[in-house]
């Protein structure tokens, strides 16, 4: 008869454990609740005709490096002492970065001193490739 005894006080789940980890999770989900009541992003969809005129308008500063040592910024040449001041004027307008077409004779200080005036100014977006 004993061992009917112990069948039967051990016949009922304890709970109490499972009953914690529900108030814990309760607690959690309390918590976080209210940080996830926080507003996305605005985001504003660009008109057609704003996004025919962004495609328009070339925002990257174009500076070209030849074998000689010579710079081209956008199409015009520029002296190699006054780069800094016309890379400047050139961010005013066109703000998403700079690409640096190097010839593959070019010099790597002339590539590099390009690179320095740039970031001087404060551009983030450096891009390097051959031409």
């Amino acid at each position: 008869m004993s061992t009917s005894n112990r069948r039967d006080s051990f016949s009922e789940i304890n709970i109490t454990p499972l009953t914690d980890i529900f108030l814990v999770l309760l607690i959690i989900m309390m918590v976080i609740a209210p940080l996830l009541d926080q507003q996305g992003l605005n985001l504003m969809i660009p008109t057609e005709h704003e996004a025919k005129k962004q495609e328009d308008e070339p925002k990257i500063i174009t500076v070209n490096v030849t074998e000689k040592g010579e710079y081209t910024l956008n199409g015009k040449s520029v002296p190699i002492d006054k780069i800094l001041t016309y890379i400047e004027e050139a961010y005013k307008d066109q703000k998403d970065g700079i690409l640096i077409k190097a010839d593959q004779e070019s010099s790597h200080g002339s590539v590099v001193k390009v690179m320095d005036a740039a970031q001087q100014i404060g551009i983030q977006n450096i891009s390097v490739m051959e031409n």
